[in-house]
């Protein structure tokens, strides 16, 4: 199970539905990772991890950098629900395939671990990132060698539609997001993308 958001903070309370325990019920693992070169406030990655907290999900962090595929698939062993919070996407790509995450998560999403994403986080699920390049700074992550993402999903998701802030990102980059054989979402802050069984749905709260 996929539950890609923009903003995981407006829909978490929605998504609970979805779940097939409790959220106490699973082990959380919070992954702040494409924040970490960020500046200014981070208010909405607290944010973010506070409505998983607020919800009842036991939560843990843990970050990519500097870590090994050997760390990773441990962490990996005891997780439940990884989710993947948001924040430079390039940067966080670069990481999950230095750490090796890249490799091994198709696996562990196959045995059962529910994969969740905000913005960033959710990007990276799809097949590509090239088409965030108009919203995120992409010399943050001067090692990454191609832009291919993690490949759970075929969909592409643009995060924070609607959104004023990120209006003129959009408009610069629309022409490159047009073109045959995308699959592309837009999502707004109050919405998710919910892939399960093969099949994908848009959820509104």
């Amino acid at each position: 199970m996929l539950l890609l958001t923009s903003s995981n903070c407006f829909v978490t309370k929605d998504f609970l539905r979805h779940l097939p325990k409790k959220p106490q019920d699973l082990r959380l693992t919070f992954i702040p990772t494409a924040a970490e070169v960020e500046t200014g406030s981070l208010s909405w990655l607290d944010d973010d991890r506070q409505a998983l907290i607020d919800a009842g999900f036991p939560v843990t962090d843990f970050t990519f950098v500097g870590k090994n595929s050997t760390e990773v698939s441990n962490m990996l062993d005891e997780t439940d629900f990884i989710f993947v919070a948001s924040g430079n996407t390039f940067f966080l790509l670069q990481e999950m395939k230095k750490s090796g995450f890249a490799d091994l998560i198709q696996k562990y999403v196959d045995q059962g671990l529910i994969y969740g994403g905000s913005s960033a986080g959710s990007v990276v699920a799809g097949p590509n990132i090239d088409l965030i390049k108009s919203l995120d700074d992409a010399q943050l992550a001067p090692e990454l060698s191609d832009t291919v993402g993690l490949g759970l999903t075929d969909v592409i998701v643009l995060p924070h539609w609607g959104s004023a802030h990120f209006k003129t990102a959009y408009e610069n980059n629309i022409s490159t997001a047009y073109a045959k054989g995308r699959k592309i979402i837009l999502l707004t802050d109050d919405q998710y993308l919910l892939v399960q069984d093969n099949t994908y749905r848009i959820e509104s709260i």
